[in-house]
């Protein structure tokens, strides 16, 4: 970029260096601001005679364009682009989603000098409306030679984000007690329907029985067959892992277990299984308090029929302390 001061009545067309005030202090026109015809009047009016500007030189994008052109790659899904003042381009969700972020790209893109990247945290719940993603440059101008590096990484390993849209989002739930099923459903469920309503749900298919694996596989089999997103087993007792009963009961009716332990905590002994694609999670003791624990952290995404993997699962970790 080349600065330089001008005349203010040839400035049409030119990109301010700085912010222009008005003598009372207020503010009149942004750095970054492209000056119009219209502008130039009102700088006129307010006694200015000549202003600092920049240019645009030979192999240099606009920080405008250059955004423009890095967030149209770098995501997919349910958003749309809102160019910002200042060299920003805005993500925001255009239905309740499911925010996916690819962290490793994301790293990459922003170790570049041109632009830089802020996403939502991976498997966020995002609402209509709301800013999901935001992307800036260097001040108004972007080298093409640096652009088209990001953006050929982008088109070759993107995208970074990923707006998975809920749409009518199904929810079945097991209460679960040795004793009395009922129980375990007048313990639990004014907890459930708090955590579900975080995400815009509810508990649209509910049974309860007692804590053995008969009955706990045949009323697992009645909720899959409406193919809910998810399927959560609420359980008094705190199961120890595959081979407990409620574990036992998800390999009696076929389901293949993805992933036991969690490193979350609350939620250490999350046990999640998936039956012709329908994931099921027991979690015990994650229904006994509305504070966040790991359901939270991966009801967004399965309410998105994403499937999570017991890798992603471990990749949890990082920021898995809740409490």
């Amino acid at each position: 970029m080349r600065a330089q001061t001008v005349d203010v009545k040839s400035s049409t067309g030119r990109i301010l260096c700085c912010t222009v005030f008005r003598p009372g202090g207020k503010k009149l026109l942004a750095k970054g601001h492209v000056i119009s015809d219209e502008d130039v009047r009102v700088l006129v009016s307010e006694g200015m005679e000549t202003i600092w500007v920049t240019e645009l030189e030979e192999g240099e994008v606009g920080e405008d364009d250059a955004v423009c052109a890095v967030a149209s790659e770098m995501g997919c899904g349910s958003f749309e682009i809102r160019l910002a003042a200042g060299g920003r381009a805005n993500l925001v969700a255009t239905a309740n989603c499911c925010v996916l972020v690819d962290d490793e790209l994301l790293k990459q893109i922003n170790c570049t000098s041109s632009v830089v990247i802020a996403t939502a945290l991976n498997y966020s719940y995002a609402i209509a409306g709301q800013r999901i993603a935001t992307v800036k440059s260097a001040p108004f101008a972007v080298a093409q030679e640096q652009l088209d590096a990001v953006v050929g990484i982008l088109k070759e390993r993107g995208p970074i984000l990923q707006a998975r849209p809920i749409h009518n989002p199904t929810v079945a739930v097991l209460y679960s007690d040795p004793i009395v099923g009922e129980r375990a459903h007048q313990l639990f469920e004014n907890i459930m329907r708090q955590r579900l309503e975080r995400f815009g749900v509810s508990a649209n298919f509910v049974l309860a029985c007692t804590e053995d694996e008969n009955s706990v596989a045949r009323c697992l089999q009645h909720l899959l067959r409406s193919k809910p997103c998810v399927v959560l087993v609420a359980s008094t007792t705190a199961p120890a892992g595959p081979e407990d009963v409620v574990g036992q009961a998800m390999l009696r009716i076929g389901s293949q277990v993805e992933r036991f332990l969690a490193p979350v905590e609350p939620g250490n002994l999350m046990l999640m299984a998936y039956k012709d694609e329908v994931p099921i999670i027991s979690a015990p003791g994650c229904f006994r308090s509305a504070k966040p624990n790991v359901v939270d952290l991966v009801l967004p995404p399965l309410l998105a029929r994403y499937h999570v993997t017991g890798w992603e699962i471990a990749s949890l970790g990082h920021g898995g302390l809740l409490a």
